[in-house]
């Protein structure tokens, strides 16, 4: 009986002693190539600028290479999918943004799996969007609009850079909360859609903070709300849509998952890396253009965010019928 309590024991140090090396063999592993940030999205845009203003920090952090590797296309499916199916080593993670959370009920099939695929890192920025009109529209506030579209049903129109992103998805969620009838007007990328607001060709808009700002303060533009629930610390004069149509919010958010499977230090290595990058001035003050604020926290806070995010949007697509591009 010693005997075989003897050999149980030896056996269970063996194990132990195998994990552990088989963790350690991982971080070596990881600390040996750089760490790619996979910006579902093509250079230039909001996701890329905070990616690249992240990586310097988390670079700075972890003592090794951060890169970031452009792979746009098919709403960010591209992009993602190339994280799912990378190795689980924490070499490779992507930032994803509003879409993850809304592609599974928008598309009909995904390579992927969007809650088994991937491991949640840390939410790394939240904020809200605008909702604006040309400088000279009749619209002063909310309530202006309510009463126009609730008098003319479908008369008001609302510019989007196509089906199903979110600028197109606050306006079915407008609709579906104010017991209104607008127009949605989708074009092929925000630039368009920015330059017909702009000519008086669409009503409004539920843009980023970052697209609409310029032109808010060359006058061109006026922003009649946020959309989150609450008032923006950052736009504090600007109400939000919440004070006038009730339980209406609606942000951007920006996270990073890796692929699953991914060993738990690594995890919490990269986690530490973002909060400390997250936190410098220079990260904050590249947030503030934009119309964001850090919000940085654990990988199961991300992860709740995301089932809370996509359970929410899923009931609006379908209420709404709404189908990708």
């Amino acid at each position: 009986m010693k005997s075989f309590l003897a050999s149980g024991i030896r056996l269970c140090a063996v194990c132990v002693t195998a994990a552990g090396l088989c963790l350690s063999t991982a971080l070596a592993a990881y600390q040996d190539k750089p760490v790619k940030l996979v910006v579902p999205f093509s250079p230039g845009g909001g996701t890329d600028s905070i990616a690249r203003a992240l990586a310097v920090g988390m670079s700075q952090a972890l003592g090794q290479s951060v890169i970031v590797e452009n792979k746009p296309g098919a709403g960010t499916i591209i992009g993602t999918d190339a994280v799912a199916k990378s190795a689980p080593d924490g070499s490779m993670l992507v930032v994803a943004t509003f879409a993850h959370a809304v592609n599974p009920s928008l598309m009909t099939k995904l390579p992927f799996d969007t809650e088994k695929s991937f491991a949640p890192v840390v939410m790394v920025a939240r904020g809200p969007n605008l909702l604006v009109v040309r400088a000279d529209s009749p619209l002063k506030s909310v309530s202006d609009l309510l009463e126009t579209a609730k008098a003319e049903p479908a008369k008001l129109s609302y510019a989007s850079q196509g089906n199903g992103t979110s600028a197109h998805l606050a306006g079915e969620m407008f609709e579906n909360f104010a017991q209104v009838k607008l127009t949605h007007i989708p074009y092929r990328g925000a630039g368009p859609a920015m330059t017909d607001l702009l000519g008086g060709q669409v009503s409004m808009m539920f843009a980023t903070a970052a697209a609409v700002s310029p032109h808010i303060a060359s006058g061109k533009l006026r922003a009649l709300a946020v959309t989150s629930a609450e008032r923006s610390a950052a736009m504090k004069s600007i109400p939000a849509i919440a004070e006038t149509v009730r339980g209406y919010a609606l942000e951007s958010w920006y996270g990073l998952f890796a692929p699953a499977g991914t060993p738990t230090d690594v995890i919490a290595k990269l986690n530490a890396a973002a909060k400390q990058a997250a936190q410098s001035l220079e990260f904050r003050q590249r947030l503030e253009s934009e119309g964001l604020a850090v919000s940085t926290g654990s990988p199961q806070e991300l992860e709740a965010y995301v089932k809370r995010e996509e359970a929410r949007w899923r009931k609006i697509i379908k209420e709404n019928n709404i189908k990708p591009d």
